[in-house]
């Protein structure tokens, strides 16, 4: 029994110094940004950290319902206990005070709330490590902790009220403007952005409209804006055609009209990269001619993807699309014939040159 009695204080003992070896679970000292848009309903957090896969935990968005960052000594339950109580219909400060209430460690946390509503709180616990603070006004809420001090959230909140264009866009400009101020006072290692949208028709860009995560990298912010930049070219483009067609058919021609615009903006930004690689300007110039916009701006696009990729018959046909588009149908038969030779056994590529000739649709 003695000896028993000895093995169990050992092992205590063992378990006790091992417990205080282990560290913590990671606390996510950042700087974060939670906005919505009150033209598109978008929602979105924007974040950067001196930890690893800060996506992971920091931030959280629903369309319709609201966008949440929680950091410091990070709550993560935070994230969906805060969804579903504005999903509920609490405003952003009530589901900031309920969120706090109940947690006992609550002087460790930082937190960020703007509801489907524009309204927004933010609140910095007492024993965050400093610089700790932060800023909100109307559809936003700016957070940080052991921040190179207070010109960080102030530089992104004058950079998110003065930057144009959609959210994706102002969320990743306050990103760079934290960071210009002196940001995480420990360095940079991940970055994320999360941005939500309502719609009926394609109800999985209410969870995930842009969703990007640099998990580890010395310039994480450079990094996101760079894969973004890829997304728009691609993906959001796409989006942005999608929603233009919805908007038109119930009679929101403005709305339309915007997002068509967003796609002209999506193809200057990519015309002015010097490293922006083929399937980047393919899919714009693709997206652009088979919806009838921008056709001076895609027919660049194309003609520099092909410079880039000559022997990719994807390319070339697309290319050849644009100039049938524009009215040139012997440039798109003679283009088309070029990817033709390269894919000879291709039928969709014999049947678009029968078209040219053919002139329909």
């Amino acid at each position: 029994m003695k000896g028993g009695a000895a093995m169990k204080r050992f092992a205590v003992a063992v378990l006790a110094a091992l417990a205080a070896a282990c560290p913590a679970a990671p606390a996510h000292a950042t700087f974060s940004i939670a906005a919505y848009d009150s033209v598109t309903q978008e929602l979105g957090v924007a974040v950067q950290s001196r930890a690893f896969s800060v996506g992971m935990a920091v931030p959280w968005a629903e369309a319709g319902v609201g966008a949440i960052a929680t950091q410091a000594s990070t709550n993560e339950s935070f994230g969906p206990q805060g969804l579903n109580l504005l999903r509920s219909g609490k405003g952003a400060p009530e589901v900031m005070r309920t969120l706090l209430d109940a947690d006992s460690g609550s002087a460790h946390r930082q937190l960020g709330v703007v509801d489907a509503k524009g309204r927004s709180a933010n609140f910095t616990g007492k024993l965050c490590s400093s610089w700790a603070g932060g800023v909100t006004g109307p559809g936003y809420a700016i957070q940080g902790n052991i921040l190179a001090g207070e010109a960080v959230v102030k530089g992104m909140e004058r950079a998110f009220l003065d930057t144009k264009g959609e959210l994706a866009e102002r969320l990743l400009a306050a990103l760079v403007a934290g960071q210009a101020a002196g940001g995480d006072k420990r360095g940079m290692e991940s970055a994320a952005i999360v941005v939500v949208r309502p719609s009926d028709s394609y109800p999985e860009y209410r969870h995930r409209y842009v969703d990007l995560r640099v998990e580890d990298h010395k310039d994480p912010i450079n990094e996101l804006i760079r894969v973004y930049r890829i997304l728009e070219g691609q993906r959001l483009a796409e989006a942005h055609m999608r929603y233009a067609e919805l908007y038109e058919k119930s009679g929101k021609k403005d709305l339309a009209q915007l997002e068509r615009e967003r796609v002209s903006e999506s193809l200057k930004h990519a015309l002015a990269r010097p490293d922006v690689d083929a399937s980047t300007l393919n899919g714009l110039a693709w997206i652009c001619a088979t919806n009838n916009v921008h056709l001076e701006e895609a027919l660049k696009a194309a003609e520099r993807a092909v410079t880039l990729e000559p022997k990719n018959a994807e390319i070339l046909d697309t290319l050849a699309e644009v100039h049938y588009r524009s009215g040139n149908p012997a440039k798109a038969i003679e283009v088309e014939s070029q990817a033709a030779a390269l894919s000879p056994n291709d039928q969709y590529l014999k049947d678009q040159i029968h078209r040219f000739k053919s002139g329909t649709k």
